[in-house]
């Protein structure tokens, strides 16, 4: 029997093909990939928020008892400024007070009376207060008139009440900052003297802006202070000027209305008065 025969009874072997056969220079004993461990890539976890308060610490203890006080010196500055605010805008305008004034030099008192009712601002109260007066035969004008201006020198000294400690916020505050600039250069320079030889240069630079630090605290609340402050003067200066001026019309002849001619004779009077003053 042939060699090449196969025998009967059993199935022909299949030859190898070229996928079963390995291939020339690879590793036999290289491990699959998908048997290979996979790697375990820990997860991010959320990232925490900064701790403010723990910074606020430090940066209390960097700049020491003098941003302290400017601290608390920009508190109370705030609320002043606050306060002002809230005072001002329940005063609200002066448009009906003018419009009363009006009234009153045509001859309409009741009228302007009404209209200054339950008015806030002071320069309507103290308008009101001048027109009932000039009503009153038992008030001579020069006693009204002082009357008049001992309330209108309370009323502003109401209006002008906080911006004293404001003006000494903005004014101290700088200074506050460059004496703790001072004080924490004085620092620095003890600190490089006990190095000795071995100076660090960290150690000035790090005295430094720590110094430096209370003189931005310093400026940071000498500079809305002093804003505030003016403005708030020049409002209280507004409001004085306008209650000046609405008291004295009630005193006063509005020219701008057309009146009666003085007579040729009357005329000649008052030129003659006038001479006689001048000599």
């Amino acid at each position: 029997m042939d060699e090449t025969e196969v025998p009967s009874g059993q199935p022909p072997e299949e030859a190898p093909t070229s996928d079963a056969l390995p291939a020339e220079g690879a590793d036999s004993g290289a491990l699959d990939v998908a048997d290979a461990p996979l790697l375990e890539v820990p997860e991010a976890g959320p990232v925490s928020e900064p701790d403010f308060l723990q910074q606020a610490l430090q940066f209390l203890d960097a700049g020491g008892p003098v941003v302290v006080i400017l601290l608390v010196m920009s508190v109370v500055a705030l609320a002043i400024i606050l306060v002002k605010l809230w005072q001002f805008l329940r005063l609200g305008s002066t448009a009906k007070a003018q419009r009363a004034a009006s009234l009153y030099r045509a001859g309409r008192t009741e009228e302007a009376l009404a209209a200054l009712g339950g008015q806030r601002s002071p320069a309507a109260q103290l308008l009101a207060l001048a027109i009932g007066g000039r009503e009153r035969a038992d008030v001579s004008e020069t006693r009204l008139r002082e009357e008049l201006a001992r309330l209108g020198s309370d009323q502003v000294e109401s209006l002008r009440g906080g911006l004293k400690a404001l003006e000494v916020i903005g004014g101290l505050a700088p200074l506050l900052g460059l004496f703790g600039t001072v004080l924490g250069m004085i620092a620095a320079f003890q600190a490089m003297e006990q190095a000795g030889n071995q100076v660090d240069p960290s150690i000035l630079s790090g005295g430094i802006w720590e110094a430096l630090l209370t003189t931005a605290v310093g400026l940071a609340v000498a500079i809305p202070a002093v804003a505030a402050h003016n403005w708030l003067e020049r409002r209280v200066e507004r409001i004085t000027q306008e209650m000046e001026s609405l008291v004295t019309q009630v005193f006063t002849v509005d020219l701008s209305r057309p009146g009666r001619q003085a007579a040729p004779h009357e005329a000649q009077s008052a030129r003659l008065r006038l001479h006689a003053a001048g000599e």
